[in-house]
């Protein structure tokens, strides 16, 4: 038992210089704990995104204290049944930090290219993420599409630095 102690000091040693000499930081696992937004403690936001049939969503933590969200943004469409799905397609479920005042983005893709049986809603509802409870409805006209919003096999990014990262990982998703 001593050893591995003696070896965990020597390695938890050697991430700190290296950290030290490279400008990174990290936090360890016990600090990184931090509590999930509270809902109302978000503001959401949601615009035309220059990508056709896109939108870009934007969170922003309100409160002094960094707090946690999914990684995963829940974006459903009018009365349709289920939410965008995210890319990449194996993403699971996992904390995303919102600094204290910071914002987080994600981009989102309505329609995809085979949409013949596509729908068209006059809302988005962005939900989750410190939101109040029922979500946050935005309006088609609101986020570019004032004959409404056609909806066939949605994705999201999960949330990003920046609305640029978004928009490049959206297009890294599809090609």
């Amino acid at each position: 038992m001593h050893t591995h102690s003696i070896l965990s000091a020597s390695a938890a040693a050697a991430v700190a210089v290296v950290l030290a000499t490279s400008g990174a930081s990290a936090v360890p696992a016990r600090a990184a704990a931090l509590s999930d937004c509270r809902a109302g403690s978000v503001t959401a936001s949601a615009a035309p995104s220059p990508v056709a049939d896109s939108v870009r969503i934007r969170v922003t933590n309100r409160t002094g204290r960094a707090c946690v969200v999914d990684q995963i943004p829940t974006v459903t469409f009018g009365d349709l049944d289920g939410a965008a799905q995210p890319v990449p397609w194996w993403t699971e479920s996992a904390p995303y930090t919102l600094t204290a005042h910071g914002s987080a983005y994600a981009a989102l893709r309505t329609i995809g290219p085979a949409a013949d049986d596509s729908r068209t809603v006059s809302y988005l509802t962005v939900s989750g993420a410190g939101t109040p409870e029922a979500g946050v409805r935005f309006s088609a006209a609101s986020v570019g599409a004032p004959g409404g919003i056609r909806v066939w096999e949605p994705i999201t990014t999960l949330w990003q630095a920046s609305g640029a990262a978004a928009d490049a990982a959206l297009a890294d998703a599809v090609g």
